[in-house]
């Protein structure tokens, strides 16, 4: 195992300097990267950090990218393992081990600061979308940055269940949360705790959990076929769509709260589930 993980990063088969197009300064004066993807006219547009997977920064978050592009966002996608990245599950998980938490965090306050100030973004319409890692990312950019207008997390690991552990989350925009039914590495039960936190500190929200399916179903390949996937991209487009551009936050924040599975039956949520089969 160890000798994987020492040859995947001596000769990796990408580096992060090939998918990137941007660069800007660190907390600590260091030169991060991203990719930087723009949608056509001259704005200003809304804009959305996206948060790669515990892989790190790929091409399958450059095609993500691009797509959130081509619906008329400036998108960053920004690098948070400062260089390295990997196809290889092992070092995935070492990389998320060994690379500082703290360190994480500043990156990707400093990724924020930057998309906001790039020209041609309206910096008071900029929202998050993470993966995996990276939904646990954007759910932690959420207890912090009160200027975010968005934020959607993709089965981010350790849903915060502590009400008062959320911070300034929704303090200027609403939350998305999308899980698998079948995720093992997310309980059901964490999924709801976060739903409840979130109820109970007046946020705006849906909690999504799709049947069917387990940890990490959207990614470039599987969107191309009819399924979850698919939905679950629509139902971020519609969210990002109502919030992002121009539309009232409130008329989200009155919508009907969406499907969230849990446990035991609590009534009207697994008919809701159901209602996506």
């Amino acid at each position: 195992m160890a000798g994987i993980i020492v040859f995947d990063s001596v000769f990796p088969a990408q580096r992060v300097t090939d998918l990137t197009n941007v660069t800007y300064a660190g907390p600590d004066g260091a030169r991060l990267h991203g990719y930087l993807a723009r949608p056509a006219g001259n704005g200003p547009h809304p804009a959305v950090l996206l948060i790669h997977e515990f892989y790190g920064l790929n091409r399958d978050i450059i095609k993500k990218a691009d797509l959130l592009a081509s619906q008329g966002y400036v998108v960053l996608a920004a690098d948070s393992y400062r260089g390295q990245t990997t196809a290889l599950i092992p070092r995935a998980i070492f990389l998320v081990v060994t690379t500082p938490q703290d360190r994480i965090a500043s990156d990707v306050d400093a990724a924020f600061g930057y998309l906001e100030a790039v020209q041609g973004v309206d910096a008071i319409r900029v929202g998050a979308v993470g993966f995996c890692f990276g939904g646990t990312q954007v759910m932690k950019l959420g207890t912090r940055n009160g200027d975010l207008a968005a934020a959607v997390i993709f089965y981010g690991s350790g849903p915060i269940t502590d009400p008062a552990a959320l911070g300034v989350m929704g303090q200027r925009g609403p939350v998305l949360g999308i899980y698998g039914e079948r995720d093992q590495s997310i309980p059901l039960a964490e999924v709801r705790g976060f739903e409840l936190a979130l109820q109970a500190r007046g946020i705006p929200h849906r909690v999504m959990v799709y049947p069917g399916v387990g940890h990490a179903f959207v990614t470039s390949a599987s969107l191309a076929q009819p399924g979850a996937a698919q939905q679950a991209w629509g139902e971020m487009l519609a969210f990002l769509a109502q919030n992002l551009k121009g539309q009232a936050m409130a008329e989200f924040a009155a919508a009907p709260e969406g499907p969230v599975a849990a446990p035991t039956g609590a009534p009207g949520i697994l008919s809701a589930l159901h209602r996506l089969h």
